[in-house]
């Protein structure tokens, strides 16, 4: 039943109507219900009622252990429908004993053999009608959905059949996750809705053919903790789709063969697939296949346009690539479910997972993203030193994810997840070579670094989840996942240009030779800057260090204790350093001349040039402090580029906008540089302003009379048609 209207409006309407007919009296929000069921039995032991959770303290109540939790509607017929099934797996889980017993009696919750005490899981259910506000606030958009907390946060959303075996399956792998080894190898024996036992000591109907070690226990908690977007629906055709492999690189990093996964080649027949709601479901949601998948309108010019060449992609990914498009005019509710912003809009997914291509729309371009896309099928890479030295010479990015015997398979799961995000960016490999961890100097494992054109930058993980938290990780990346001297491109320009300066080359390929050296100097000059950099960076927060000290052992010396925490309680920051983010990059002269022309004024033909850009202030600089053109040499930029980074700049700037927009950003660099003068300044204009307006009010109003010198309002005869002009006038 999907939701048509927020959560908190149906609360509203639902509860008004609720109380119009009599039926409830008590309010929806009580914190514990009055008309709670009575305990049932099963296997003729007591089971005590289902906890019905609270919205308003929702959090407090799941913040210890695991919660599997359905969120519901008491309207919604696939929720009454599926009331006993829900109702029968907690009594039947309840009722169980991990430990196989010689009796089956169960006392209370203080023995060691309890459910609950032994895997601390628990099972509770939230009225979506009653704590609207609480399901919307966790993302539920359909009843009933069940998700898996731990600790208040959650972990993973099922997404099977909700039978009886899909959601015992469920539970089954998350068990095992917190007690590695602890679930029977052959599968339970399930009771049946509605039923009050079931022959504990039975075979299941269709035995499971698990390995029930310990490595399948903790691949297992993989899945369920960082893997749960590549869990797809449950799939008759495979009867184990949890089969666990060890890899050859060591005991903890595991490989999960993926459930759901086709059989057959991708793309058989060449051709860009029509998608539908139902086939996108079936395809895509559930399907552990790479798709590339175009979402267009067919009056959109931008669409048509890119038609032949995503025709001529689905060829070009014969048996390679599964290429789709969904018409939006068509699949409406589809196209808002994937939340996009724009037509076309081209999509990259996999496991569940996806990533927004925003290249350019050539064939080409399609073409070497999707090829990109193919790398990641197999996972993370694993290499040595002798083929990460091979990949050095092709790639100019290369994350390293080191790892050792003691690295969890939660830590691997974490990094493949990743590895999406950087497709059409960077590659990323994983190693336990000692001899890159030598070169690297990497004394603790696991560890994430990017090399660019061979040196070094780490991620810093302060605690052993921080290497595990998708989003920080990702936006590390993001964040040195360009080559030291980059290619300017439409999908990165912003990314390149905006909050720095830049020291952009204008170069041609159609002269090879010149190309090669002007880049060479270009990246050379690149890391002599950042060298020098990082020593006044260093040089300057050790100067404010020293500087703290001093004043700790000053105010030891008086034994002044105020002085003393004063100084103690300052931090080392470099936050008001006066430190410029210097970026360099190139760009292609040829293909952007237009641009290039327009914007800078410069014609590659002429030979190539350099121009340091600051876009956030629409300021350009081409010239030397000798008048002279820069070129791409390390002399000619490492002695300019001083110059422009002080402040203020001692080299006069161009502008990129017209005079009206040049004196328009002059003002607001300056109220940004000198904030306090130019609110004094601003106050002095608005008293200006006030006291003019003033004085021209008075004299308006001034010298009382009629048409005297002295008075304010002057005729000159023309007003006579007024009857108030000139003697000549006539009066009755």
């Amino acid at each position: 039943m999907r939701l048509q209207i927020p959560f908190t409006l149906l609360s509203l309407v639902l509860s008004v109507s609720a109380r119009s007919v009599g039926k409830e009296k008590t309010s929806p929000r009580a914190e514990i219900r009055d008309d709670r069921p009575d305990p049932t039995k099963f296997n003729g032991i007591e089971v005590p009622p289902m906890t019905d959770l609270n919205g308003d303290k929702f959090k407090e109540q799941i913040q210890d252990g695991y919660w599997f939790v359905r969120h519901y509607s008491p309207y919604c017929h696939h929720c009454i429908e599926n009331a006993p099934t829900w109702q029968t797996l907690y009594e039947f889980y309840y009722t169980s004993q991990p430990v196989p017993a010689t009796t089956s009696s169960k006392d209370s919750q203080n023995s060691l053999n309890d459910f609950h005490h032994y895997y601390n899981f628990h099972f509770g259910s939230l009225d979506c009608i009653a704590f609207g506000t609480a399901c919307d606030d966790h993302g539920v958009k359909s009843f009933p959905t069940f998700v898996l907390y731990k600790d208040g946060e959650p972990v993973k959303t099922f997404s099977g059949k909700k039978h009886m075996e899909g959601l015992s399956q469920f539970v089954e792998e998350s068990l095992e996750s917190i007690r590695p080894g602890s679930r029977p190898k052959e599968g339970l024996k399930l009771p049946e809705p509605g039923a009050k036992g079931v022959d504990l000591t039975a075979k299941p109907d269709a035995p499971k053919a698990k390995d029930k070690d310990v490595a399948a226990g903790v691949a297992a908690g993989e899945k369920h903790n960082e893997k749960a977007a590549l869990v797809a629906a449950e799939s008759p055709a495979v009867a184990d789709p949890e089969e666990v492999h060890l890899s050859q690189k060591g005991q903890n990093a595991l490989k999960l063969s993926r459930p759901s996964k086709s059989t057959t080649a991708p793309n058989p027949l060449g051709t860009s697939v029509s998608l539908t709601a139902e086939s996108f479901q079936n395809l895509i949601t559930t399907s552990m296949d790479s798709w590339f998948i175009k979402f267009y309108a067919p009056w959109c010019g931008h669409c048509q346009a890119m038609a032949p060449n995503w025709a001529q992609l689905g060829k070009e990914m014969k048996g390679k690539l599964n290429v789709g498009e969904v018409n939006c005019d068509v699949e409406v509710r589809l196209c808002k479910e994937v939340r996009l912003s724009g037509y076309p809009t081209v999509l990259f997914f996999k496991a569940g997972e996806r990533v927004e291509y925003d290249g350019l729309r050539g064939l080409g371009d399609l073409v070497n993203f999707a090829n990109k896309a193919l790398d990641i099928g197999d996972g993370v890479r694993d290499v040595d030193a002798a083929t990460f030295k091979e990949m050095e010479e092709t790639e100019e990015v290369i994350f390293i994810y080191f790892y050792d015997h003691a690295t969890t398979t939660e830590d691997f799961a974490a990094i493949e997840r990743v590895q999406l995000s950087l497709v059409g960016h960077a590659k990323l490999v994983k190693t336990d070579s000692a001899i890159l961890a030598d070169r690297f100097k990497i004394s603790t494992w696991p560890r994430l670094v990017v090399s660019r054109d061979g040196r070094p930058s780490y991620y810093t993980a302060l605690a052993p989840q921080d290497m595990r938290d998708y989003r920080q990780v990702v936006t590390w990346m993001r964040s040195v996942w360009l080559p030291i001297v980059p290619e300017l491109t439409a999908s990165n320009s912003r990314e390149i240009m905006d909050g720095k300066v830049v020291v952009l080359g204008i170069l041609s390929r159609e002269r090879a030779d010149e190309f090669v050296i002007a880049r060479r100097e270009i990246k050379n000059a690149a890391l002599e800057w950042m060298d020098k950099q990082t020593q006044a960076f260093q040089l300057e927060r050790q100067e404010r260090r020293d500087s703290k000290q001093l004043r700790i052992e000053e105010a030891e010396d008086r034994g002044d204790q105020r002085a003393l925490r004063a100084a103690k309680s300052i931090r080392i920051t470099m936050e008001d350093s006066d430190f410029r983010d210097v970026g360099f990059a190139w760009v292609d002269g040829v293909f952007w001349e237009r641009w290039i022309r327009t914007t800078y004024g410069i014609d590659v033909k002429e030979g190539e040039r350099v121009i340091i850009n600051d876009e956030d202030n629409h300021k350009y600089w081409d010239t030397t402090s000798t008048g002279g053109d820069i070129v791409p040499s390390r002399t000619s930029i490492l002695e300019t580029l001083p110059k422009i980074v002080s402040n203020p700049p001692k080299l006069k700037a161009k502008f990129t906008t017209n005079r009206v927009e040049n004196l328009f950003f002059e003002l607001r660099g300056y109220s940004h540089a000198h904030p306090h003068i130019s609110l004094g300044a601003l106050f002095g204009v608005a008293v200006t302003v006030w006291l003019w307006s003033r004085n021209r009010i008075r004299r308006s109003r001034g010298g009382g009379g009629g048409g005297g010198v002295g008075g304010g309002l002057r005729l000159d005869g023309k007003e006579g048609l007024l009857g108030v002009g000139g003697a000549g006038g006539k009066v009755d």
